[in-house]
């Protein structure tokens, strides 16, 4: 039970049946970076009490996603979490997934905010970044074991975090290519990246009409989800 709790369920039973899990190359995923700190710095002026309890809070939120729109959580680290689309089990709608996810993060984390300021409480600013393409996931090391993802994509989905604003779910190219029959998004231009280059970035806006079924735009409709669930988009 604690395996399957802080891995995969395939990992968890490879390791089991085996006694070690090989590492797996996936060519087609989506990953998604999110910062929980923003650009405010605020949190170093919390005691610590306060700010684990906060931190809890929101990775909770972020949890119970995760598992809404079939994505697999890797870890946390400070006021960063990190997950993932399309591993262990591929699924062609990796891209759409992980967007559908970050629009549900945006919004579970405004109305958050939104109780807390009643309350007089601090609220939390949030930033994501997403970034499609290949990577390669497996366990790592013999005591607390740890599910982990390397390669490019990761470094980029970090890229596109930094590069983003507060309060706005920031793409790449790649991933808008997969998720723009779907979205409204706000082209951001080449932006230049430290080590990268120039990238084309996409802050998304919200689902198109007729894929949703709220004011905002944020949640889907049964049609839309039946399409990711299948695994149908490309």
């Amino acid at each position: 039970m604690l395996l399957r709790n802080i891995l995969p369920a395939s990992t968890a039973e490879e390791l089991e049946q085996n006694g070690a899990a090989e590492a797996r190359r996936y060519e087609r995923c989506t990953v998604l970076f999110i910062d929980l700190k923003g650009s405010t710095g605020f949190s170093s002026l919390m005691d610590s009490d306060t700010l684990v309890s906060d931190l809890d809070h929101y990775f909770r939120l972020l949890d119970k996603l995760t598992d809404t729109y079939g994505t697999e959580k890797i870890k946390t680290m400070g006021h960063a979490y990190l997950c993932a689309s399309g591993i262990p089990e591929p699924n062609a709608a990796h891209a759409l997934n992980a967007v559908l996810m970050g629009l549900a993060m945006l919004d579970a984390v405004e109305r958050s905010n939104a109780d807390r300021a009643e309350r007089g409480a601090t609220k939390w600013p949030i930033r994501i970044g997403i970034h499609t393409g290949p990577l390669v996931a497996g366990v790592v090391s013999e005591k607390k074991f740890a599910y982990d993802i390397w390669g490019a994509t990761v470094n980029l989905a970090s890229r596109m975090e930094s590069h983003g604003e507060a309060g706005h779910l920031n793409i790449s190219g790649a991933t808008y290519a997969q998720v723009m029959d779907y979205v409204e998004a706000t082209p951001r231009g080449p932006i230049k990246v430290k080590g990268k280059g120039e990238l084309n970035m996409y802050f998304v806006l919200r689902l198109k009409a007729e894929w949703s079924v709220d004011p905002n735009r944020r949640v889907p409709n049964e049609r839309l989800l039946a399409l990711v669930g299948g695994g149908a988009v490309q």
